[in-house]
């Protein structure tokens, strides 16, 4: 369910970890998604900011799974959905 639901909104997403973690310490995010076979040591800072700040967070098997979902030929490692209101 996760793939689909980023594909069906990848106008409000956010791709990349360095920018999901912005967007979070914004307040413009409303849950996260981070691959299980990217690399932890960067993953594991959007896990805990989304946990410090009650974001839910899902984690999908793929980081190129994610990225198709997202409409790009790279892996996605993170990838978080915008709140209403912060989109296009």
């Amino acid at each position: 369910m996760s793939y689909e639901k980023v594909t069906q909104l990848q106008s409000n997403v956010i791709i990349g970890t360095k920018q999901t973690l912005k967007a979070m310490k914004n307040g413009e995010i409303s849950e996260v998604y981070v691959a299980d076979d990217a690399d932890q040591q960067i993953t594991r800072k959007v896990q805990d900011l989304a946990k410090a700040l009650d974001i839910p967070c899902q984690c999908v098997d793929s980081k190129k799974k994610l990225g198709i979902a997202c409409g790009i030929d790279v892996g996605a490692s993170t990838v978080a959905i915008k709140k209403d209101g912060f989109g296009d």
